[in-house]
């Protein structure tokens, strides 16, 4: 496995953005955080531990990335890359 990823890469690999391009124009609104740091870059590159921070339907999403993907497997696979942080029943309303 490799040591980083890009980050739009990522969220497509574990099945949090259904396509690529969703995936890009998540992080180009500028509405992803990699560490407290504002990313509007989707070649921004992710690492093992990282915690990311974004809005996805209607929620906000908070997760460690535990391994880099090398493919776009099943989602059991997929969300092995990464804990889920945030609780179960935060809900807020985002408009991406």
């Amino acid at each position: 496995m490799s040591e980083a990823i890009r980050i739009d890469k990522f969220l497509w690999f574990v099945r949090l953005a259904k396509t690529r391009n969703v995936a890009q124009a998540i992080v180009t609104a500028g509405r992803i955080r990699v560490a407290g740091r504002i990313i509007e870059r989707a070649h921004a590159q992710v690492h093992v531990g990282d915690i990311l921070t974004f809005p996805l339907h209607g929620r906000v999403r908070v997760i460690r990335v535990e391994a880099i993907p090398e493919r776009r497997g099943p989602a059991p696979e997929a969300q092995s890359c990464y804990t889920d942080l945030a609780p179960a029943t935060e809900a807020i309303d985002i408009a991406i």
